[in-house]
């Protein structure tokens, strides 16, 4: 089941931020990660993340760490984004003469 996580974090200064990227992308399971927010203060992790470890392990490194929310993302069938529709919008009417 992949995850979007949201985590609030109190990061005041660029070592901090990417120390909070590098501790996130270890966990197994992430395929992205972000920083969002006006002060860059809130990780986007996604991927098949156990929310909890992650938030955890976050924690012993920095003191104010709290998750925000945690959504199931619906994975697309590769099926359905690779149909088109093949319909000819001037059909060849046959008539007889």
């Amino acid at each position: 089941m992949k995850q979007k996580i949201t985590i609030k974090m109190q990061l005041d200064c660029d070592k901090c931020r990417s120390k909070a990227l590098k501790l996130a992308s270890q966990e197994k399971g992430v395929s992205s990660l972000a920083l969002e927010g006006d002060d860059r203060d809130i990780l986007v992790v996604t991927g098949k993340v156990d929310a909890v470890c992650l938030v955890r392990i976050l924690r012993k490194k920095f003191k104010c760490v709290n998750l925000v929310s945690v959504h199931e993302l619906k994975e697309n069938d590769d099926n359905k984004c690779n149909q088109h529709n093949n319909s000819d919008p001037s059909p060849n009417n046959c008539s007889i003469m």
